[in-house]
């Protein structure tokens, strides 16, 4: 993926099916730490562009940052736009590490369809039978529709919550 943004799709949609029980903003975080390690290579033109990070041993680790990190950046940040008034909106530990571990492990999965060096088993395996499943066009689209799909889901269960 192009970085970050077609990551947010499925997170959009599974933010409308689990509501208050997950964090757009933990999960967006957790997308942008993914990305660290791809940028840093882009950038100094050395290394594997998805290595580590890009494994599931590699993106366990950074769902724990991700949630320990996320939880207070994330609270702040809604703070700091204003959606947290007074009582100030809290993530709790559970929905924080819900939301970075399926935010890293979709990222994995994803990159595991579009990326031929992504090996989301090493160490212990270096295949990647999920290579080009879809084709990258397929692969977007999935994306964009299932944030689409997930952003009317979110505001007609809201309405509907709030109608009762």
């Amino acid at each position: 993926m192009p970085f970050t943004p077609f990551h947010m799709g499925p997170g959009i949609l599974i933010k409308a099916i689990l509501q208050s029980s997950f964090s757009l903003m933990v999960f967006g975080w957790s997308q942008i730490i993914m990305d660290i390690q791809p940028l840093f290579v882009l950038i100094n033109g050395s290394g594997y562009l998805h290595g580590f990070s890009h494994t599931y041993l590699g993106c366990t680790l950074l769902a724990i940052f991700s949630a320990l990190s996320g939880k207070y950046l994330s609270e702040l940040g809604l703070k700091l736009i204003g959606l947290s008034k007074s009582p100030p909106i809290k993530i709790s530990w559970r929905v924080a590490f819900i939301s970075a571990f399926i935010g890293c492990f979709s990222h994995v999965l994803l990159d595991s369809i579009m990326h031929t060096d992504v090996q989301p088993f090493s160490p212990f395996f270096l295949n990647n039978d999920l290579f080009s499943i879809l084709t990258v066009s397929e692969l977007h689209k999935l994306c964009l529709y299932s944030g689409l799909g997930g952003g009317m889901l979110f505001y007609i269960i809201q309405w509907k919550n709030r109608r009762t």
